[in-house]
């Protein structure tokens, strides 16, 4: 059987990557998490060049990540805002401001803030089973196949040793 690669392998997370992996594009959305909507501010935030900044917006549009909405006809000028699949990845940039502040600190503290408009309080993201509530650690989990992967890599030697039989049919 010809060698094969995980890297090539349909993957979540390297998917993920391919579109999100990008610093500029996690930081433009960060700008626009935090407010900062409209080309100019998004810019001037990130020291980020004009073209560069382009690419990636025109990107984060294309992907549906981003809504491009006209607020000012002469001259035409946009905003930038999250549509529905980049609401959702805001839960992973809220995980890397967590591990950030953690990790990455200096020890002198959270640069940033976050404060839950529903409770007032402080906040900070966790991960948590989406059935019993329990935070979820690397060791808490187990990876399976699922209906998406694709059944002609399911029998591949390397897969079944790291997933044996274990295969979700997919849902009517």
């Amino acid at each position: 059987m010809p060698r094969t690669s995980f890297a090539s392998w349909p993957c979540s997370i390297a998917r993920t990557v391919d579109l999100m992996g990008d610093a500029w594009n996690a930081l433009v959305l960060r700008e626009i998490l935090y407010g900062a909507i409209r080309f100019e501010p998004i810019q001037k935030n990130l020291g980020i060049g004009r073209n560069v900044l382009t690419d990636r917006l025109q990107r984060l549009v294309r992907e549906e990540v981003l809504e491009r909405r006209k607020y000012q006809e002469h001259p035409e000028r946009f905003e930038y805002l999250l549509t529905e699949k980049g609401r959702d990845f805001s839960r992973i940039l809220l995980a890397m401001i967590e591990w950030g502040d953690r990790w990455l600190d200096g020890g002198r503290g959270a640069p940033i803030h976050l404060r839950h408009r529903g409770c007032g309080r402080l906040t900070h993201a966790e991960v948590v089973c989406a059935e019993c509530g329990k935070p979820l650690e690397a060791d808490d989990v187990r990876a399976e196949l699922g209906p998406g992967f694709p059944s002609k890599l399911a029998s591949h030697p390397v897969v079944q040793a790291r997933f044996g039989k274990t295969r979700r049919k997919p849902s009517a």
